[in-house]
C-alpha cells in the first residue's frame, strides 16, 4: 500500500515537474517572438548623430499613449512643457480627393512614429469663417506634437475650392501636397453612395444615380453634377500647378492602397523624407471587413469606421461606359 501511494507521489511530481518546464519554455519562445514581432527598432547611428533635442523615433512610440491625453484637453501648462510638446502647422496636407481613401490614408501614415494626424477635418482654407479667425486659431486646432514630428491634416474639400490653393502658399509655400484618386467613376459612385445613405437615414427619397449623372436633355454626361466635377482630376489640379511646381504633390493610387497598402505607403514615406518604418506588420487583412486593418503594436489595432467600404448600388453598364468614356481624356492629361 506505502509503496503504490509513493508511485503515484512520484507520478503527480513527474507530472507537475513537466508542465513547470513546459510552462518556462513558452515563456522563453513567447519573449523571443515578442522580440520579433516589434514593428519599430531604434534607429540610434543608423542616421548619423542626433542633436541634443531630438527624441529617438522609439521613444516617440511609445509617447503616444502620452499625447493622446494632451490631444483629450487633459494636460496642464507644465506637463506640455515638461515634455517639450507643441502644436505645429501641417508640414504636409492631405488635399483630397473626397472618396478617394482620405482618412485611410491618413489613419495609416499615422503608423509612422514620426507622424501625427489632425483626427478632424479643420476645414480652415475652404471654410470664409475658419479663414477669417488666423492662423494661430488653424494652428491650435492641431494636435500636440514632438518638434521633430510631422504633423499632418486632411480635408478632401481644399482639392476643389478654387481659393484653397493661393491660401495654403501664402501660410507655407514649400509644403508637401499629397493627392489620393481613385478611378473617376468609381469614386462619383462613391460619392453618390455616401450622399443616398445621409439621405436614407433623415427618410428622404433621392434621385438615382443614373438620373444625375446623365443629363435627361442631352443624354450626355452631366458635368453639373458636382460627383462627376470633382473627378475631373486634371481641371482642380491645373489651378494647384499655379502656385505649387509639381515636384511637391505626390499622388496616391486609392484602388491601389485597398489591395495592397504597403507598397503606397512606403512610397509616401519616402516623398515626405522619413525613414521606413510601416512594414507589413502594421497592416493585416480583415476577412470580416474586407479590407486591410491596423496594427499599431502587439496590444492596439484599428479598424476603419464602419462607414467606410460602403456598398455600391446597382448602376446601369451603360451609364458606367459613357462615364469611362467620358472621363478617359481627362485621365489622359492627369497621367501627364
Amino acid at each position: 500500500m506505502l509503496f503504490k501511494q509513493q508511485v503515484l507521489l512520484r507520478q503527480k511530481l513527474f507530472v507537475l515537474g513537466s508542465l513547470a518546464i513546459g510552462s518556462l519554455l513558452y515563456l522563453v519562445a513567447r519573449v523571443g517572438s515578442l522580440d520579433r514581432l516589434q514593428p519599430l527598432c531604434p534607429i540610434d547611428g543608423r542616421f548619423g548623430p542626433r542633436s541634443q533635442d531630438e527624441i529617438p523615433l522609439r521613444a516617440l512610440q511609445f509617447k503616444r499613449g502620452l499625447l493622446h491625453e494632451f490631444r483629450k484637453g487633459n494636460a496642464t501648462k507644465e506637463q506640455i512643457r515638461l515634455h517639450n510638446l507643441v502644436q505645429q502647422l501641417p508640414k504636409a496636407i492631405i488635399i483630397g480627393v473626397r472618396k478617394g481613401g482620405t482618412r485611410a490614408l491618413l489613419e495609416m501614415l499615422n503608423l509612422h512614429p514620426a507622424v501625427v494626424k489632425a483626427s478632424q477635418e479643420i476645414h480652415f482654407f475652404d471654410n470664409d469663417e475658419n479663414y477669417a479667425k488666423g492662423i494661430e486659431w488653424y494652428r491650435k486646432k492641431m494636435p500636440f506634437s514632438y518638434p521633430h514630428q510631422i504633423t499632418i491634416e486632411k480635408s478632401p474639400a481644399y482639392f476643389i475650392t478654387e481659393e484653397v490653393p493661393e491660401r495654403i502658399y501664402k501660410m507655407n509655400s514649400s509644403i508637401k501636397l499629397l493627392i489620393i484618386v481613385r478611378e473617376p467613376t468609381t469614386r462619383a459612385i462613391s460619392d453618390y453612395t455616401q450622399v443616398l445613405e445621409g439621405k436614407e437615414r433623415k427618410n428622404k427619397t433621392y434621385y438615382k444615380f443614373e438620373k444625375l449623372a446623365i443629363d435627361p436633355n442631352t443624354c450626355e454626361v452631366n458635368t453639373k453634377y458636382k460627383a462627376v466635377r470633382t473627378s475631373i482630376y486634371t481641371k482642380h489640379l491645373e489651378r494647384w500647378l499655379k502656385y505649387f511646381p509639381i515636384e511637391q504633390f505626390h499622388i496616391v493610387d486609392g484602388d491601389r492602397l485597398i489591395t495592397e497598402p504597403l507598397p503606397e505607403l512606403q512610397l509616401v514615406e519616402k516623398f515626405l523624407n522619413l525613414p521606413p518604418r510601416i512594414s507589413q506588420y502594421n497592416l493585416y487583412f480583415n476577412a470580416t471587413r474586407g479590407f486591410y486593418c491596423l496594427r499599431f503594436n502587439i496590444v492596439f489595432n484599428k479598424c476603419l469606421a464602419g462607414s467606410k467600404g460602403r456598398i455600391h448600388p446597382e448602376v446601369d453598364t451603360s451609364v458606367i461606359t459613357k462615364l469611362r468614356k467620358f472621363f478617359h481624356p481627362f485621365n489622359q492629361k492627369f497621367y501627364q
